[in-house]
């Protein structure tokens, strides 16, 4: 995963108050984010009771989890009784695996919006989307917002301020290069070429979950014999 589609909404919601936060796993064996950091689960999914909010984070190893049916059941499972669900970047992808987000308002990574479709999820090229239960964040960093939104519906406006405030979070970032809409064409080649092999691989696998639903929507006709 990109360890801040964990790691930043960690950082906000951990701070809400009378709340726990479990970084769930298969196994309690430590993680390696895609560019090195350890990260250590303190609970498998299998031993996980209910969730209030399911935090489903995102990043290039998304893609090998969209076949791992110990993971999807976890995701549907939980879903079921979370009041929320929040994925952050190409988590929502995972969510959409999972049969979570047909007619579901959903946003995520640019570079991934338009795969939202294959999945029966309503693409909306938004930083933060709220739909009902699910809460969806764009790109790695969108996760802080969508959690200090997520903050303010679980306990108030006041809180979730104080824990913006608590982490002085006020972005001024040096460079006008955060959407594609802003980056120069250069810079967005760049990012698209950095994209290109795992973006293919998506599409292979958003396409292969689509014609699976819509399959398992028409079956075929039982054969009539006279």
């Amino acid at each position: 995963m990109d360890q801040i589609d964990l790691t930043g909404p960690f950082e906000v919601l951990s701070r809400i108050p009378n709340s726990t936060f479990a970084l769930l796993w298969k196994t309690l064996d430590p993680v390696r984010d895609i560019k090195g950091l350890t990260l250590t689960p303190n609970a498998t999914l299998a031993k996980s009771g209910p969730l209030d909010v399911l935090v489903v984070p995102g990043g290039f190893g998304q893609e090998d989890l969209m076949q791992d049916t110990e993971v999807l059941a976890f995701l549907r499972e939980q879903a079921a009784t979370a009041k929320y669900v929040f994925s952050i970047c190409t988590g929502a992808l995972l969510c959409g695996a999972a049969g979570l987000l047909r007619n579901v308002r959903t946003t995520t990574h640019w570079r991934s919006m338009h795969l939202l479709e294959y999945f029966g999820a309503m693409a909306e090229p938004a930083r933060v989307v709220v739909d009902g239960k699910h809460v969806s964040a764009a790109g790695v960093t969108a996760g802080i917002d969508g959690a200090l939104r997520l903050a303010a519906i679980l306990r108030g406006d006041r809180t979730a301020q104080a824990i913006q405030l608590a982490l002085e979070y006020a972005p001024e970032p040096p460079f006008q290069s955060g959407t594609p809409a802003k980056a120069s064409t250069e810079v967005r080649e760049m990012v698209e070429e950095q994209f290109r092999a795992i973006a293919q691989r998506r599409l292979v696998t958003a396409k292969r979950f689509r014609d699976v639903a819509a399959a398992n929507s028409h079956p075929a006709s039982p054969e009539v014999r006279a």
